[in-house]
């Protein structure tokens, strides 16, 4: 169930178990720290992004094209948990930059797919290897339960965060 704040009312004071995990947040942001990511970034994937003035938002719709196939502006929305005209508008400083490419769907010509620029392929996965290291030893320690306790719980607090109910 979602903890909302309604206005006039307190917020909800976490439990002792929950401040356990409140406490572990903080330690997260060098992790997001800009100048970490920066550093970890190839040179080509940066100037491209610091060039045509993209944020860490336009970054997130990158590792969701990195399987290869091809996604409709509505499967990024869905996948990020933004709404459509917000994927539009990063699709779009996306491909003005040249990292993304919109094609039409072959199969339904009002479709618009978008996939990464082959010439972007390599730099993005060094990135991506290089910024999930630390998640993905994380992950290592845990059983298949514990994994998909972990997907839930940060599923569950990214929507909590954008305001999706």
């Amino acid at each position: 169930m979602p903890h909302t704040h309604e206005a006039g009312k307190a917020p909800r004071v976490p439990t002792p178990d929950e401040v356990e995990i409140v406490g572990l947040v903080p330690l997260l942001e060098p992790f997001f720290r800009g100048g970490v990511v920066r550093e970890l970034m190839p040179a080509p994937l940066r100037e491209a992004m610091e060039t045509n003035g993209l944020t860490p938002r336009h970054g997130a719709v990158l590792p969701q094209l990195l399987a290869g196939q091809p996604l409709t502006v509505g499967e990024i929305a869905r996948r990020l948990h933004v709404s459509l005209p917000t994927a539009s508008e990063l699709v779009g400083g996306l491909s003005r930059a040249g990292i993304v490419e919109r094609a039409e769907d072959p199969a339904n010509r009002r479709r618009i797919l978008v996939s990464l620029a082959e010439d972007f392929r390599p730099p993005l996965e060094t990135f991506v290897a290089r910024r999930t290291e630390p998640l993905l030893r994380a992950l290592d320690g845990l059983s298949p339960g514990e994994r998909a306790g972990f997907l839930a719980g940060l599923t569950g607090w990214v929507r909590e965060v954008q305001g999706e109910r």
